[in-house]
């Protein structure tokens, strides 16, 4: 029997749902009404000015789903962000390429699982072929760490706009400054959404989207278990392809 890690026990944090521009304002008025969103469960609306002559623009804003049910409920609350393309037409756009290139009026781009010890599960992830774009960020404003990987697809296909985010809420002292005295390189950014969204437009404009998988582990895996039926997937090849993954992605 396979035994899950402690940093393994993963619950959903939040996640984040990209929208066309037609779309963005009709989602805030709409989702008050049917999610019943009081003015204390709308979290934060960031803007941008992207030309002195349009003024701001409304870049994303995410709003609280209910209440938790734990002791502490900032930590079972269901949360979702939404992102429109905000930028000028005539200016580039990842949030605009991942919608027009699916044909697309909405597409989830990420969801945010939560974990008990994020540096434990970073290791464990990188150890076996996990891909990230970003090193683990600190929030200013919010008691987290976060880290985002790469996106969901595989070689020789379009990229899919789907990726992970990591994160661990209110870390404790230890982990803070495990943290700092690894790479204090890790602490420099204090906006993660714009940080995350400056790195996801340097990708699409370079044309180079991480993995979420290196492209030797997922072609390892496709090539040994691809052809199987699911069912006949048995506890022997799990440790296989475990060993697979181990294998190659500890070659960093």
């Amino acid at each position: 029997m396979r035994t899950r890690q402690s940093f393994q026990n993963f619950q959903v944090d939040h996640m984040t749902l990209l929208v066309q521009p037609q779309m963005y304002n009709v989602a805030f008025v709409a989702f008050h009404a049917i999610f019943g969103i009081g003015p204390d469960d709308l979290l934060y609306e960031k803007r941008k000015t992207w030309s002195a002559k349009e003024g701001e623009q409304s870049m994303t804003f995410a709003v609280r789903l209910g209440d938790g049910q734990d002791q502490d409920s900032r930590l079972n609350h269901t949360v979702m962000a939404i992102v429109q393309p905000s930028e000028p037409k005539n200016q580039s756009s990842h949030v605009r390429e991942m919608l027009d290139g699916h044909s697309a009026a909405a597409h989830w781009q990420h969801v945010a699982l939560r974990t008990s010890d994020l540096l434990a599960f970073h290791k464990h992830a990188l150890d076996r072929g996990v891909q990230f774009i970003t090193p683990i960020l600190k929030d200013a404003h919010e008691d987290l760490i976060q880290v985002f990987s790469g996106e969901w697809f595989f070689p020789g296909i379009k990229a899919s706009g789907l990726f992970f985010e990591f994160l661990q809420r209110k870390p404790s002292e230890e982990h803070l400054q495990k943290l700092q005295s690894q790479n204090r390189e890790l602490w420099f950014r204090d906006k993660t959404f714009l940080g995350l969204y400056e790195e996801k437009e340097r990708e699409y404009q370079t044309g180079k989207v991480t993995p979420f998988l290196k492209d030797e582990v997922f072609n390892r895996l496709r090539s040994e278990f691809g052809q199987k039926k699911l069912w006949e997937i048995s506890d022997k090849d799990l440790d296989r392809a475990e060993q697979i993954m181990l294998e190659l992605g500890g070659k960093r």
